[in-house]
């Protein structure tokens, strides 16, 4: 499976879904269980090698902005959710993550929007009941014990409205900030 067919699967699955998270994972087993075990090792990869590439402080913090917060198990869905959205908006977050403001259409909501938790298992789901096995190491990288950049302070609202201007307009307009 090379690129463009893992962003294929992944778009086509996510419109199947209508844009929701669990159905889109489990349309997406559906799809993988009809494909070889080496194939999806192959969608396996490309998604956790995306998914560390995601694991950057600037992409916390806009996850934070969007979500009114993110822990860190939600920072890990929220990932798997970013790729569940697709190339475009993917790439245009790791780009720039202020631009999520605009490459999220205007019916996101931080209620049901935001995480995919088994978006990010789907791979995994798909070989255990192709195979009856868990799926094999993908040898990517060790993925580092932080997330890559500078840190942001989460709890300053000034430092995240800063940073991320576009996103803060959009999803904090009108909340009273506190001191």
């Amino acid at each position: 499976m090379d690129e463009t067919e893992f962003w294929d699967l992944i778009d086509s699955t996510r419109e199947g879904a209508e844009n929701d998270p669990d159905t889109h994972a489990d349309l997406l087993v559906e799809r993988l269980t009809e494909l070889d075990p080496e194939t999806v090792t192959d969608f396996a990869r490309h998604f956790e090698s995306r998914f560390q590439r995601a694991y950057r402080w600037d992409l916390w913090g806009a996850a934070w902005v969007l979500l009114d917060g993110a822990s860190d198990d939600c920072f890990e869905n929220f990932r798997c959710w970013l790729i569940g959205q697709g190339r475009q908006v993917f790439e245009g977050a790791l780009h720039e993550p202020d631009r999520l403001a605009e490459l999220l259409g205007p019916d996101f909501d931080a209620e049901r929007d935001g995480e995919a938790e088994e978006v990010g298992f789907a791979a995994y789901d798909a070989y255990e009941q192709l195979t009856g096995a868990e799926l094999p190491d993908l040898e990517l990288a060790v993925p580092p014990p932080e997330p890559v950049g500078e840190p942001l302070d989460f709890e300053d609202e000034e430092q995240l409205a800063a940073a991320y201007p576009r996103l803060w307009a959009r999803f904090h307009a009108g909340r009273a900030r506190t001191a």
